[in-house]
């Protein structure tokens, strides 16, 4: 049986970028007392709990608001990939602690250019997922935002002739939800100003594994089920291959999947590490191989 990767999948720069960071920072221990990370580094576990075998302590925004978490001098807080709200930023701010923001630079340009549209007296049109992280905090950041989950939602939206829209994206934004949208702004709005920055990396995933699915058997989508981006890959997958499968790791591949087939795909999401990939590549090729005849 042939295991095939998809020609882009696992990490993307920003996920990259977080982790050498908090890598980084867990060798200068001395520097500091105490190391958080706001919420989840990345949207993967296995990520969250290596970073916590390094002695980083995760905490959550509603434990800040709430005052339940007493920060000391040279303790230090890492704002994650995905950003945070502007309350938060602000309660960081009259603290004493330490802030190093690894907020990915998508979404700090996304967050810069609805407060400038603001200023410039536009109204936000936001496509994306309002209960994701992301999402959250780049809206916090507005007064004017109106929140739209897909092609229907956008739709269902009465457009003001008398106004001026910026239209911004979730940076993990299925990329055909984007283009039947962004299709009828061109064809009926002249007062919609479209600012896509679906997150490249993001992109090139979704057509990858819109490549593998049309040319294997199976195909595996390894990541967290908090991940964004890893749910899209397998709706896409799904929609081309039935027989996609979702995973978080090696312990939830189920050898039936792989029973008389000639090919496996596998993808990642961005947040996936290559070792969890690499386990599950190992179990197949040598739990499935040897003990099932596959």
């Amino acid at each position: 049986m042939e295991i095939i990767r998809a020609e882009k999948m696992g990490f993307c720069f920003g996920v990259s970028g977080a982790i050498k960071l908090c890598e980084s920072i867990a060798k200068n221990k001395k520097d500091y007392n105490k190391a958080y990370i706001l919420g989840m580094l990345v949207h993967n576990k296995n990520v969250v709990k290596d970073m916590e075998k390094k002695g980083f302590i995760t905490i959550t925004e509603e434990e800040l608001i709430s005052g339940k978490i007493k920060f000391q001098k040279k303790d230090l807080i890492i704002i994650r990939a995905h950003g945070t709200t502007e309350e938060i930023y602000d309660i960081l701010k009259r603290s004493e602690i330490k802030i190093i923001d690894a907020t990915c630079i998508f979404v700090k340009k996304i967050r810069e250019t609805l407060i400038e549209a603001e200023k410039n007296g536009k109204e936000i049109l936001f496509i994306g997922d309002k209960d994701h992280p992301e999402v959250k905090g780049i809206i916090s950041f507005g007064r004017n935002v109106t929140v739209i989950a897909n092609y229907d939602e956008f739709l269902d939206f009465k457009v003001d002739e008398n106004k001026k829209y910026c239209l911004l994206t979730q940076t993990t934004l299925n990329k055909e939800i984007f283009f039947k949208i962004k299709k009828n702004i061109e064809n009926n709005y002249e007062n919609i100003e479209i600012f896509s920055k679906i997150c490249g990396a993001t992109y090139e995933r979704q057509i990858a594994v819109e490549k593998l699915a049309k040319k294997v058997d199976v195909v595996l989508i390894v990541g967290d089920l908090a991940s964004s981006n890893t749910k899209k890959l397998y709706n896409l997958s799904k929609s081309i291959n039935e027989k996609s499968y979702l995973i978080q790791d090696k312990r939830e591949l189920n050898k039936e999947w792989l029973q008389n087939i000639k090919n496996i795909g596998i993808t990642a999401g961005a947040s996936t590490p290559e070792k969890v990939i690499l386990e599950i590549e190992k179990d197949i090729r040598g739990n499935f191989d040897d003990k099932h005849g596959l």
